[in-house]
């Protein structure tokens, strides 16, 4: 799909993964709705940009539902907004829960439906739904997380299916550990030796590529971490072992540790 000239609803602008997404949509002259909860972060990004800004929060329904009529007729949604949801299962409240399906998940999915009626009602448009490696391998540590990021593949996949043939695509990009901003970086994990990381701006890269040539599913990682995530949907009691013994819990550790605040 071409770029320059349509218009975009890019959600979780706030964080530097959005940052860097909105100024490679921007390149491509592209306009921008953004969003995401702080209006001191939003506003100056889209001074740059040239956009407009929107201060939502997506755990608010009534919100979710002023911001898709804000939207109007978008041409491309990209659907990046999420809660870290890290750290054993039980130690989540109900409420924790309910808030990372709320924006993880039912956001994008209430705003893939209605916005992606009027793309279909045009023939023209295209979805993107950022979900994660945790989205196809679900490790300790990473439950609900994953639970989010799982339910984003498969509605993504058939949505796909649903939309396509109005002319609408659909696709599901998947960071990997990204370094510089976003949420791994922001709880100050650290990886094991060898383990590999991505850039926002090759996050960026691969939001372009999936509206450009109308991928399905786009990876975003080193070669070893692709062929882990792999290796993990094949043998995922094996691939569990392995990652304990390569030092997993102890980043799944300092993961939820770094992100409990924001849960």
């Amino acid at each position: 799909m071409e770029l320059n000239g349509s218009s975009v609803l890019l959600t979780g602008a706030t964080g530097g993964i959005g940052h860097a997404i909105a100024r490679a949509l921007r390149a491509e002259g592209a306009s921008l709705l953004l969003t995401g909860r702080r209006t001191d972060v939003l506003e100056p990004l889209a001074a740059e940009v040239g956009g407009t800004a929107t201060a939502v929060d997506l755990s608010d329904r009534a919100a979710v539902e002023a911001l898709i009529e804000q939207a109007g007729d978008v041409d491309v949604l990209v659907a990046n907004a999420a809660l870290p949801a890290s750290g054993d299962a039980l130690s989540f409240s109900v409420d924790e829960i309910d808030r990372a399906l709320e924006v993880n998940l039912r956001a994008p999915i209430i705003m893939s439906r209605v916005l992606g009626e009027r793309m279909a009602a045009r023939g023209r448009g295209h979805i993107v739904l950022i979900s994660s490696l945790s989205g196809k391998s679900g490790q300790a540590a990473s439950s609900i997380y994953s639970a989010t990021k799982f339910g984003l593949r498969g509605f993504g996949q058939g949505l796909r299916g649903d939309l396509a043939p109005r002319g609408v695509g659909v696709s599901v990009v998947f960071p990997g550990f990204i370094r510089d901003a976003g949420m791994f970086h922001e709880s100050g994990a650290k990886l094991p030796k060898g383990v590999g990381t991505s850039t926002p701006e090759q996050v960026a890269a691969g939001v372009l590529k999936a509206i450009r040539q109308d991928k399905g599913e786009v990876d975003v990682a080193p070669v070893g971490i692709r062929a882990g995530t792999a290796f993990a949907q094949l043998a995922p009691t094996t691939s569990a072992k392995v990652a304990k013994l390569m030092g997993g819990d102890k980043v799944a550790q300092q993961l939820a540790s770094g992100q409990a605040g924001k849960r």
